[in-house]
C-alpha cells in the first residue's frame, strides 16, 4: 500500500513523530496548567509532562519543553504577585478601618471628658459662689452682733455719740459730754432757751447741748440724723464744735 506524504516534504520518520507527540502532550499540558487554578498548579504541570510517554531527541523539543516551563513560572509569579497585592490591599483596609474606628471612639470620649469637664467647673464655680454667700451672710451676722444696742436714754446717747466720735477722730471723753449735757439741759433733748442773745437773735439753742441751728448745720456729722433735737446727732455735732473751737469737750466748763 502507498504511503501519503506531505507537499513539499519528505516521509516523517519515528523520530519526528515522537517529537511532535511530545509537542503536542507539552501544549496540553500548557492549557491544563492555565485553565486549574490554585497552588498546585506547577504540581499538575508536572504530574500531568512526566505522565505523557514521550521521547525527546532533538533540540527544538528541549527548547520548547523549557519555554513551556518558564511560562508556568511565569504565571504563577504573577498569581503569587496579583496574591500579595490583594492580601496587601486587604490588610491596609484593615488598618484604615481599625484607624477610623479608634479615631471616633477618641472623639466620643474627649466629647465627653469635655462635657464632664463643662459639668465639673459649672458646679465649682456654683459652690465657690454659694460659699461666698454664706461667708457674707455669717459676716454680716457676726457684725450685727458685734453691733451694741444702745440704751434709749442719756448713756446710750452719750455712748452712741462716742462711738461715731472715735470712728470720726473727734476727740472728747464720757465725763467731758456728760458734764457738760448736765449743765446745759440736765439731760433733756428737747430743752430750748428762749431767753438768751441767741434767742433774741432768732436763733435759739436747742438739745441737751444747747446748740443754735447754724452751729448744728456747719458741724454736722456725717452718718447722725439732720434733725437738731435728735440726740446723737445733737451731741456728736456740739461736740465737732467744741473740738474746732477748744480742741475737745473736754476743755469746756461753761457756757461755749
Amino acid at each position: 500500500m502507498r504511503k501519503y506524504t506531505f507537499p513539499g516534504h519528505g516521509q516523517f520518520s519515528r523520530t519526528h513523530k515522537v517529537s511532535m507527540a511530545g509537542v503536542a502532550a507539552l501544549g496540553a499540558a500548557a492549557l491544563a496548567v492555565t485553565l486549574v487554578p490554585g497552588q498546585d498548579t506547577q504540581a499538575q504541570a508536572s504530574e500531568t509532562v512526566s505522565a505523557a510517554p514521550v521521547a525527546f531527541t532533538t533540540n527544538a523539543g528541549a527548547q520548547q519543553i523549557r519555554d513551556v516551563q518558564a511560562s508556568v513560572t511565569n504565571q504563577q509569579a504573577t498569581a503569587s504577585e496579583k496574591a500579595k497585592d490583594i492580601a496587601a490591599k486587604l490588610k491596609a483596609r484593615q488598618v484604615a478601618e481599625a484607624k477610623a474606628k479608634a479615631d471616633a471612639a477618641a472623639k466620643v470620649k474627649a466629647a465627653a471628658q469635655a462635657k464632664a469637664d463643662a459639668q465639673a467647673k459649672a458646679k465649682a464655680e456654683a459652690d465657690a459662689k454659694a460659699q461666698r454667700a454664706r461667708e457674707a451672710k455669717e459676716a454680716a451676722s457676726r457684725a450685727a452682733a458685734r453691733k451694741p444696742v444702745y440704751a434709749n436714754n442719756l448713756d446710750g446717747w452719750i455712748r452712741q455719740s462716742l462711738d461715731i466720735m472715735r470712728a470720726k477722730g473727734i476727740p472728747g471723753s464720757y465725763d467731758g459730754l456728760y458734764r457738760n449735757i448736765m449743765r446745759e439741759s440736765t439731760g433733756n433733748p428737747n430743752a430750748i432757751n428762749g431767753w438768751d442773745i441767741n434767742a433774741q437773735n432768732g436763733t435759739p439753742s436747742i438739745g441737751l447741748l444747747q446748740v443754735i441751728q447754724p452751729t448744728f448745720d456747719a458741724y454736722h456729722v456725717e452718718g447722725t440724723s439732720t434733725n437738731i433735737y435728735d440726740p446723737v446727732a445733737n451731741i456728736t455735732a456740739a461736740a465737732n464744735y467744741a473740738a474746732d473751737v477748744y480742741g475737745s469737750i473736754d476743755n469746756v466748763n461753761s457756757a461755749y
